[in-house]
């Protein structure tokens, strides 16, 4: 990495690995490497990017201290208008995603490694995977993993079925997995494939805007690229406010279950005040061990949860429902993919769920993307995108299949109303449905704690990205960088609960994906650029079919 000579020995004819900076004759690799180390060197003296985004959002904090009702009144028409007239792009954007993605795994782009051809995975196949898993398996499957099911369930989507039937049980789980699957990770992959390939193979600093430059070029260089990483900062801390306040009014509405105490705006603030303090002060320590033990205590605690409720719940419900609904997901993807609204309900539906939920991905891209970078140096790319892609969809619908599924047949069969508070509060939905099981309290307290843990680790790792890209890319962001966006995070979190509540902290995720569509584009066509250029195929050209023919009869010959 430094120049020091590889123990490794070379077998016969292979070329040696060049130092950092020094990639055969490319000059790119050198002039990547110079900006690798100036971000190093200058990391202690923020530059335009982190004082503009500091900016924009003290900006956005006073205004939301000085004249709620004005950006609550403000953020509602931006979001509407963004619902109206481009709510469609999300749609487009993240199934242009899929489309990549499968089109790097089966071509012959999908035999490059993330990193260098000698590299191999850092960690074990089955590790890697639950690491995937666990970049988005958080707050959301707590917050939605009932609510969404059971809120489509009383609602139907599109008025495709009569409301509180069994069709509107199969249409609800459809259109879960639509939100939850795999158009989010179709863009979570190709922002991983971007960053890793550009880090690990390229040698390029962490930011978005040098992976811009096979499109855009030297303006990458100047204050276009720094716009971009501006937009990519805010983004991502929009994104992130929205899961804090998601995970707070979650883990209100627990303790409120658990112990009674009121589950109102009071409670929720004193929540994220003090998981802010908590992450970053784990974000200043640096300790890189909190996380990943964090994270895989998460995973289990899923595990153990979602196996718990399929054995003591309605499991031959739950089984068929999921057979029956995964069949018609995957029948009608195509028609799903790309359903606009006809009517104004149904844009109001779009705008509170499948809008939502696309910028919300849009938004948390970056985030997930360094993340899945990191851990997936030395993959091939036809790994990555099975792993990435596949996976996490079938998981997440097994996951919302059980606790939805276990919801709705309450409800169908059992003459109770969990869809019904569910559609007032959507807090309500997963721990309204712990209550039909066995062990309730016990439960409640693991998803509780699981929620937590989530917050924690989630908010710790964000904090660490947000800091890096305002930094030229560091991986070595400075204290009281660190310190500044922390703080940042959960003040902006407080206040879009205090202006409009959940309503405000999805407004604020669908406007900060606004730019990201452009962005997400433009980054999927650079990536194909660069794997044409890559070195892997250096020397290489199409051959015609005559060229063929002509070199096959003069080996037969």
């Amino acid at each position: 990495m430094n120049g020091r000579k590889n123990p490794r020995r070379r077998s016969p004819g292979e070329e040696p690995i060049p130092a950092l900076g020094t990639q055969g004759s490319d000059p790119d690799f050198a002039t990547s490497s110079i900006m690798v180390v100036e971000a190093e060197r200058r990391k202690k003296r923020p530059g335009p990017v982190f004082w503009i985004s500091v900016g924009l959002i003290a900006g956005f904090v006073a205004w939301a201290a000085i004249a709620p009702e004005h950006l609550g009144a403000t953020m509602n028409t931006a979001s509407t208008w963004a619902a109206e007239n481009i709510g469609w792009s999300y749609l487009l954007v993240t199934t242009a995603c899929i489309v990549l993605m499968l089109y790097l795994g089966f071509s012959r782009f999908g035999r490059i490694r993330l990193g260098q051809d000698k590299d191999r995975p850092e960690f074990s196949t089955w590790a890697w995977i639950a690491m995937v898993l666990g970049a988005v398996m958080g707050i959301g499957l707590i917050s939605y993993g009932a609510a969404e099911p059971l809120s489509h369930f009383m609602s139907p989507p599109h008025g495709l079925a009569e409301p509180g039937t069994m069709d509107a049980a199969v249409r609800a789980m459809q259109f879960s997995y639509f939100d939850w699957g795999p158009n989010a990770w179709a863009l979570f992959g190709i922002f991983g494939l971007a960053i890793a390939y550009s880090t690990h193979r390229r040698h390029n600093s962490g930011l978005v805007s040098p992976m811009l430059r096979p499109v855009l070029g030297k303006s990458m260089d100047g204050w276009a690229g720094k716009a971009v990483d501006i937009f990519t900062i805010l983004a991502t801390l929009f994104g992130t406010t929205t899961s804090l306040g998601l995970g707070a009014s979650q883990i209100a509405q627990g303790v409120n279950r658990l112990t009674g105490i009121p589950n109102d705006l009071f409670v929720q603030i004193v929540i994220i005040a003090g998981v802010t303090v908590v992450f970053t002060l784990s974000a200043l320590s640096g300790v890189g061990r909190g996380i990943k033990w964090t994270s895989q205590i998460t995973i289990i605690g899923a595990l153990v949860l979602g196996l718990f409720a399929l054995i003591f719940g309605p499991t031959s419900f739950i089984v068929n429902l999921f057979f029956r609904s995964f069949g018609q997901f995957v029948g009608e993807f195509p028609v799903v993919a790309l359903m606009t609204p006809g009517t104004p309900d149904d844009l109001q539906w779009m705008q509170w769920w499948t809008y939502f939920m696309m910028a919300w991905w849009l938004s948390w891209g970056a985030f997930v993307g360094i993340f899945l970078a990191r851990i997936s140096k030395g993959r091939t790319i036809r790994e990555f995108v099975a792993a990435v892609l596949g996976v996490p969809t079938l998981v997440f619908a097994i996951w919302f299949t059980i606790f939805g599924g276990t919801g709705i047949h309450s409800d169908l069969f059992g003459g109770t109303a969990i869809g019904a508070a569910t559609l007032e509060d959507t807090t309500v939905g997963f721990f309204a449905v712990l209550e039909q099981l066995p062990l309730t309290e016990l439960t409640s307290a693991l998803a509780v704690i699981m929620v937590v843990l989530y917050f924690v680790s989630g908010a710790d790792s964000n904090t660490f990205v947000l800091s890096s890209l305002s930094l030229r890319g560091t991986m070595l962001p400075t204290k009281p960088v660190l310190g500044i966006w922390g703080v940042l995070t959960g003040l902006c979190a407080i206040l879009l609960l205090i202006v409009g509540g959940l309503e405000a902290l999805q407004q604020a995720a669908i406007l900060s994906a606004v730019p990201f569509t452009v962005i997400v584009a433009l980054l999927g066509i650079s990536l194909v650029k660069e794997l044409r250029n890559d070195s892997r195929f250096a020397g290489t050209r199409p051959v015609t079919r005559d060229e063929l023919d002509e070199e096959l009869g003069a080996t037969n010959g």
